[in-house]
């Protein structure tokens, strides 16, 4: 069948809206109609190589849509499930198998390769494969055929148009903060970055009950919206040092920190503003082979733990329910972070997302 996609050509380059051939769906697949999609950074660094994914390919990894068609070999789904898409996993190595499939051996292979694991691409045009089933998914297409084990059934209780980010974006800074640096009621916690990524590492350090929650950025506009979602301090590192503010507001260094922009000299700002014994994390992508400073002289006697993160180290079956009770129980309003665009707006939404002025574009599809 044909369908609407988004194409990545080439590095800095606006993405082509056409339409490609989808291929059939597989035995273990569903088909997918999608809603909605968001744009994450990850689709922007990807289509500037900074992880190299064969191009021209089909981006996008944060779908939410309704299932079209079952697989033969497909249970628990059935056509009309609203679904929410999440990376892709064998489900058979040690990590997967231990309940931790963000960690999968073979992760970079499923969600970065470019096809499926037998080397087929669900995309054509004109009968030449296009890179696809990024992150399982390739969301950035109004169809799609996606490995059951990737999808999570929703209720209706929540619109469809705003699930999808749950998928990556939301799921990996919520769980960051709730599955890995896991601060309880009292706690302190500084996060580096207002993103999507931050500023559900927020969200999440607050639902936790984190008492002291420093936000720290060189935007004011992004910096204002964490203090009225629920930042007890801010910090605008363009006009005071982070690491002395964080010291002065805890009292000597935050017991957790969480990097989420990937700039090495923040990654360093943020092993510093740790308490003795504290623990930090890196989710924010950098490109291959970046080398931040870690000063191991200093900081060898503070006994502080830093952790990588990868999609929050989340089960998404289990997680993204989980953020869907605390977003109707009004204790995580991840939706105060999104802006709808048209599909076909696709390429500003990147823009959007670059300069600052949009914290989460979601993309919202045609109805076929």
């Amino acid at each position: 069948m044909r369908t609407l996609a988004a194409v990545a050509t080439a590095p800095k380059t606006d993405l082509s809206v056409t339409e490609l051939e989808l291929d059939e769906c597989r035995p273990d697949e569903l088909r997918v109609r999608m809603v909605a999609s968001g744009v994450c950074h990850t689709d922007a660094i990807v289509r500037d190589q900074w992880y190299p994914t064969p191009l021209p390919a089909v981006l996008g990894h944060e779908g939410s849509g309704v299932v079209e068609a079952v697989g033969a070999d497909v249970t628990g789904f059935s056509p009309g499930d609203r679904v929410v898409l999440a990376p892709a996993s064998c489900g058979a190595c040690t990590q997967c198998i231990a309940g931790h499939p963000q960690y999968c051996e073979q992760f970079y292979a499923y969600n970065f390769g470019g096809s499926r694991p037998d080397g087929s691409t669900q995309f054509t045009d004109d009968g030449v494969a296009v890179s696809s089933n990024f992150f399982g998914q390739s969301s950035f297409s109004q169809y799609v055929n996606v490995k059951a084990r990737n999808a999570v059934t929703v209720s209706d209780t929540v619109p469809l148009e705003l699930l999808g980010p749950l998928g990556c974006g939301i799921m990996t800074g919520a769980g960051s903060v709730l599955n890995v640096l896991r601060p309880g009621a009292g706690d302190s916690i500084a996060i580096f970055g207002t993103g999507a990524v931050g500023m559900a590492a927020m969200l999440a350090a607050v639902a936790a009950g984190a008492t002291t929650v420093v936000m720290v950025d060189i935007v004011q506009s992004r910096l204002d919206l964490a203090l009225q979602l629920g930042a007890t301090h801010v910090v605008n590192s363009t006009e005071a040092d982070p690491v002395e503010r964080i010291k002065e507001i805890t009292g000597g260094g935050a017991r957790y920190a969480l990097d989420t922009t990937g700039v090495p000299a923040v990654f360093a700002q943020m092993t510093r503003s740790l308490a003795l014994l504290g623990v930090g994390g890196l989710v924010g992508a950098a490109p291959l082979g970046t080398d931040a400073p870690f000063d191991i002289g200093t900081l060898l006697t503070s006994g502080i733990t830093i952790k990588m993160i990868v999609e929050g180290d989340s089960i998404p079956r289990e997680f993204i329910p989980r953020l869907i009770s605390l977003y109707e129980a009004g204790k995580f309003p991840f939706d105060k972070l999104v802006t709808t665009y048209e599909f076909a707006d696709i390429n500003r939404a990147f823009a959007d997302s670059e300069s600052g002025a949009t914290i989460k574009p979601v993309l919202l599809f045609p109805r076929a």
